[in-house]
């Protein structure tokens, strides 16, 4: 992977946008855009988002009150990131996995079928999972339905214990 390809940069000013300048800390992709500009804009709709707003960046009434009201939101958002955008950390690993899988030289092919089994099987994990943390994600940003600590957490848990299997194949 090239920085220079993956590397989203993105400049926002105005009312409800942080006034610290650069944010070299958030870890976002372009999918985060669109549902960021629709916070910020106050805008719905029925389309249904592959990234998250970034909350981090934004003050005051740009802040969905849902958002406001949970202490896991950014930590939930973060997870789901890391389990959902292509290069984050799920998508890189099981990248390096497939590739350790085709270039196996192993009789009958066991390494491949073997660890194409298992990526397989992740896979299905992570959809169902981040469906579950977005879902809970875009209700809070854009829908003022806020979710509780206790249900972020246990998602969080169970995406970081994701991310340790798919490290540890």
């Amino acid at each position: 992977m090239q920085s220079d390809i993956v590397t989203t940069w993105l400049g926002m000013v105005g009312p409800g946008v942080d006034q610290t300048g650069i944010d070299s800390t958030t870890w976002s992709d372009h999918t985060d855009i669109r549902p960021t500009m629709m916070t910020l804009l106050g805008l719905k709709d029925d389309y249904s988002h592959d990234g998250r707003t970034l909350v981090e960046d934004l003050t005051g009434y740009a802040q969905p009150s849902a958002v406001k009201k949970s202490s896991s939101f950014v930590a939930l958002a973060q997870i789901y990131k890391q389990l959902d955008a292509c290069v984050g950390q799920f998508g890189l690993k099981t990248l390096s996995i497939s590739t350790t899988a085709l270039e196996s030289n192993s009789s009958g092919d066991n390494t491949y079928t073997n660890l194409e089994s298992a990526l397989s099987k992740f896979g299905t994990q992570r959809d169902a999972l981040a469906s579950q943390m977005i879902s809970l994600l875009e209700g809070a940003e854009l829908n003022v339905q806020p979710f509780s600590d206790s249900q972020a957490q246990s998602l969080i848990s169970q995406g970081q214990t994701l991310l340790n299997q798919v490290n540890n194949l």
